[in-house]
């Protein structure tokens, strides 16, 4: 067993070297390039769509719960541990990378959402679109398409079901006694009540949950910011010097070159809003929407919203505290940071963010490994699915992962690579359908 860990650690950081992290922002660049900006002077646009219904359109759930879906998958642990993990390992720079990635991403997020929607097709069990069918319907890579469903169905039991009860389970326990059976049992009722009525249950449920959950973090940092506005400024500055120039070794922090800033900056920025990975186009599918173009501009937003504004507030919030340059590890850096300005009542701020964001995220991620596994298994294997991701919540709650979170990490690597050929060989039909779409619009 020992062997098969240390192989999959192995694959696992392979996957995840540079060649793939250049391959996922050249993308975005090229996307930025052939879609002329457009996530920079869309953007007023696409925020209004997110509120338009479409009542008459086809698709199961609106452009918002479609939305809060995609956004309940993506606001995760990344926002917490993930920003503090870049910092750590480094520096300030990496939250730099980080913007670019996210600014580059909402361009791919944007073109999976036009493409998901546009080779979507209608099912038993609602609409089914993502990677696996404009790989197999677009750019005419049956076998691509199998993969990428394969590698999601085994990702979503894994870092969008396992980790994230573990990651839950563990903080709760370490900050409240709560015994990890009650908050495994808990999570498995909680993801059942909504999990087990599909895309319209979740859609409905994740409308009233994300936008909370994110106003709620989001207004505790403002406090904080509000608090130190007089900091912010050479919080920014740290960013931007050492996003170019090397930091030094001091206190506890060890120090980072250029190089660092860039791979953990990028590598965390696409863990975060998984920009390129193919799994929210499974959730724009969905949409009720009469234009592949609305909803893409919706999806984009997403983006917009987990690493440019949630992300950076956490950033920002660990700049301003002493403890980024004490050797703090990073799954504590961000609750020590909150605390440190607003006392016990900080670290209980992100206690319960990270069991909500966490939450989130398995609710998110069931629904895309639901689509996976019905593209590969058929529409009449799909509540058996749920059941069985129900019953894993509590599994994962009680398990050390390490192995799991490695394996995920791999999977969600693969899942990246037929995503990105697809969007790389149906580049044209996504410049065609937007350029249709703002003539159309003047």
């Amino acid at each position: 067993m020992e062997y098969i860990e240390n192989l999959v650690s192995w694959l696992s950081g392979i996957v995840w070297g540079a060649p793939m992290l250049i391959l996922l922002v050249g993308t975005g660049v090229y996307l930025t390039i052939i879609l002329k900006g457009m996530q920079f002077w869309a953007l007023p646009h696409a925020i209004k769509l997110i509120f338009k219904k479409e009542d008459d359109a086809e698709g199961e759930i609106s452009h918002f719960a479609a939305l809060m879906t995609a956004l309940a998958a993506t606001v995760g642990i990344g926002n917490i541990v993930g920003v503090a993990t870049a910092i750590t390992l480094g520096g300030p720079g990496a939250v730099f990378w980080m913007w670019v990635t996210g600014l580059v991403g909402m361009a791919t997020k944007y073109s999976e959402a036009i493409l998901a929607v546009k080779y979507r097709q209608s099912g038993s069990n609602g609409m089914k679109g993502g990677p696996m069918y404009y790989l197999t319907y677009g750019a005419k890579l049956p076998k691509l398409g199998m993969a990428f469903a394969i590698f999601t169905a085994c990702a979503a039991f894994g870092i969008g079901n396992m980790t994230q009860s573990n990651a839950v389970a563990e903080i709760l326990n370490s900050q409240m006694s709560i015994p990890t059976w009650v908050s495994g049992l808990t999570l498995l009722t909680l993801t059942a009540l909504v999990v087990l009525g599909g895309i319209k249950s979740i859609g409905k449920f994740t409308s009233i949950l994300v936008p909370f959950m994110i106003i709620a973090y989001v207004f505790c940092a403002v406090i904080i910011l509000v608090m130190n506005v007089d900091k912010i400024g050479s919080a920014f500055g740290l960013i931007f010097y050492h996003a170019v120039n090397p930091i030094a070794a001091g206190g506890g922090f060890v120090g980072a070159t250029i190089a660092a800033a860039i791979r953990f900056g990028v590598a965390r920025g696409v863990f975060s809003n998984e920009s390129g990975l193919g799994s929210a186009p499974i959730a724009a599918a969905a949409a009720k929407t009469s234009d592949p173009v609305k909803q893409a501009l919706v999806s984009m937003t997403q983006t917009f919203i987990d690493t440019l504004v949630v992300c950076t507030m956490t950033a920002v919030i660990i700049l301003i505290s002493p403890f980024w340059q004490e050797g703090v590890s990073a799954g504590t850096l961000t609750m020590q940071s909150f605390a440190y300005h607003l006392g016990d009542f900080g670290t209980i701020v992100v206690v319960i963010a990270t069991a909500l964001f966490a939450y989130s995220t398995i609710l998110g991620w069931s629904y895309y490994g639901e689509k996976a596994f019905e593209f590969i298994f058929g529409e009449n294997l799909v509540k058996l699915y749920r059941v069985i991701f129900v019953s894993m919540v509590m599994v994962g709650a009680m398990m050390k992962l390490d192995f799991v979170w490695n394996f995920s990490d791999m999977m969600n690597g693969m899942m990246a690579i037929p995503n990105l050929i697809a969007l790389l060989i149906l580049s044209k039909v996504i410049s065609k359908e937007t350029n249709r779409y703002f003539k159309a619009l003047k």
